[in-house]
């Protein structure tokens, strides 16, 4: 059995990997500015955009899992639990937070990026459904013949693009 203590560890040198990453990574493009290499450091600005696109859209994609995972369990067993409802409600304030672009008001991920990234997400949930669902009693392929995939996809688009919030 792996030792928790080690993937705890392993988990805050990897964010501290992630961090003196980011600080070297401005590290060279104020000496980039300094050098009044203007082309070089706008390549370095566009590729630390891009990773923390790909950050924003990581999170998201795994607050979708938990989302698709609730929203099986309330189709597979007709039926749904306070706790379900807060898991869903996380799941969809949190992806509406981290989408948001913070300055342009726009969006990391448009409405055909999600519904794209739901339909990758959706095996992986199903997954994990079928380990909660029933108490594990059903496994992916009888899980699946329980619900309608379609619906639970289109119905995760729809909580994610009319979530408001305030409500």
């Amino acid at each position: 059995m792996e030792d928790p203590r080690f993937s705890i560890r392993d988990q805050k040198v990897g964010l501290n990997d992630l961090n003196s990453t980011k600080m070297e990574e401005l590290e060279a493009l104020r000496k980039l500015v300094e050098e009044h290499d203007y082309t070089a450091a706008l390549l370095l600005l566009d590729e630390m955009d891009e990773m923390a696109k790909e950050d924003k859209v990581s999170k998201i994609r795994a607050f979708l899992r938990v989302l698709l995972v609730h929203l099986i369990k309330q189709h597979a067993e007709k039926r749904s639990t306070p706790s379900w409802e807060n898991s869903i409600d996380h799941a969809l304030d949190s992806i509406s937070d981290i989408n948001q672009r913070s300055k342009s008001k726009g969006l990391h991920m448009e409405p055909s990026e999600l519904a794209a990234a739901i339909d990758e997400k959706f095996p992986t949930a199903l997954r994990h459904a079928s380990r909660e669902a029933f108490a594990g009693a059903f496994d992916t392929h009888q899980l699946t013949r329980m619900i309608d995939p379609k619906i639970i996809k289109q119905q995760a688009l729809d909580l994610i693009l009319t979530y408001d919030p305030k409500n």
